[in-house]
């Protein structure tokens, strides 16, 4: 095992002053397509600290200063899909026996479902019939368009939106 030199960077942060990191590759052996790093913060690189983290990539190139920026994008999508979890109400049971908790995830995947086909680029895919087949699919289009023609159909791209539309076209 093999520790290159570290190498000093300035973490971009939103809201505050950039902070001094320091990034470098651990190499088991020789060099693969995956390949190992660790991003320790503060004025000086602390390999025993609690402040590193080790990552694992299969990034190609000269990406030690990227992978590092990257990883740090990891707060940002762990909150966003925390975010979104809540809303959908996905975080919230409590169940102990296995059917009960397949049942929950069939419902979970199903509403997940019905969120993803509301996104713009299902709905781009349906409106453009496949290679070699005749433009009669269209009525998924002509219902579509009879429920965009409800007072509180959303014609935003956000999750809220795509979950308003989903309840007014399953509501009884």
């Amino acid at each position: 095992m093999r520790y290159n030199r570290w190498k000093a960077y300035q973490q971009q942060l939103s809201h505050r002053q950039p902070q001094p990191r320091f990034v470098r590759e651990i190499i088991f052996g020789k060099r693969r397509k995956v390949r190992y790093y660790q991003i320790t913060k503060g004025d000086t690189p602390d390999p025993n600290g609690d402040r590193s983290w080790y990552i694992m990539t299969n990034l190609e190139g000269q990406i030690d200063l990227q992978v590092a920026q990257l990883y740090s994008l990891r707060n940002w999508i762990k909150y966003g899909f925390k975010q979104v979890k809540n809303e959908l109400g996905w975080a919230d049971y409590r169940l102990t026996d296995f059917a009960s908790i397949q049942r929950w995830w069939e419902l979970v995947f199903s509403a997940y479902l019905l969120v993803s086909l509301q996104a713009q680029n299902f709905q781009t895919l349906a409106d453009e019939p496949l290679s070699g087949q005749s433009t009669q699919l269209t009525a998924p289009s002509r219902l579509i368009a009879k429920f965009q023609q409800h007072p509180w159909w959303e014609d935003g791209t956000t999750w809220n939106s795509a979950l308003n539309n989903i309840r007014l076209i399953i509501q009884p």
